[in-house]
């Protein structure tokens, strides 16, 4: 089984990139590969450049990773109650490739943390919202607000014990749905 495991920030400290890492650790026997956002930097999405340019190299390396998936696990960062700049720039070129829905009907695990106490929730609830129109195959949603105080940084995981049961129910839950489409 392979796991594309996503998360929506090109910050080099992402604690999502840190969420998803974690989470991803926790399907057994997968192959595992984090994407950095930095690895798909593009100009900003504009119709005219498309036109011109057609649709940049990024956006269809990106594309064929999630072809090449199983699972998306993606954990997204907020900025201003949405997407971050980075994360939705390659959505916006990813999404102009010709006959193709973004997520490409893949199961996600869709994720969010902040430092705050409503844990990333707007940006889930939008993608709640868009991901399905493009494709997205949403299994369940996990939140994890306080990120200073429920990860761990130097394990490598969640440390509030009923946050950490409910992300692995949710891991067990999307690793069934694979294993139910494999057969």
């Amino acid at each position: 089984m392979k796991i594309l495991a996503i998360a929506g920030s090109n910050s080099e400290t992402s604690i999502n990139k840190l969420l998803v890492s974690y989470s991803a650790s926790l399907i057994e026997n997968a192959e595992v590969e984090v994407v950095d956002m930095n690895d798909f930097e593009m100009p900003i999405y504009k119709h005219q450049r498309e036109v011109e340019s057609g649709v940049p190299q990024q956006a269809v390396d990106f594309a064929s990773k999630i072809d090449s998936a199983d699972i998306l696990l993606i954990s997204l960062s907020e900025h201003n109650g949405t997407y971050s700049t980075a994360f939705k720039n390659v959505f916006d070129w990813t999404s102009r490739i010709k006959e193709r829905a973004v997520w490409n009907e893949k199961p996600m695990l869709l994720m969010a943390t902040a430092p705050g106490g409503r844990g990333g929730l707007g940006v889930l609830e939008a993608a709640e919202k868009r991901f399905p129109l493009h494709g997205g195959n949403i299994i369940d949603t996990f939140t994890l607000p306080f990120f200073n105080d429920n990860f761990d940084k130097e394990a490598n995981k969640v440390s509030n014990v009923e946050k950490d049961n409910e992300l692995k129910e949710k891991i067990q839950k999307i690793s069934a749905v694979e294993t139910i489409l494999e057969k």
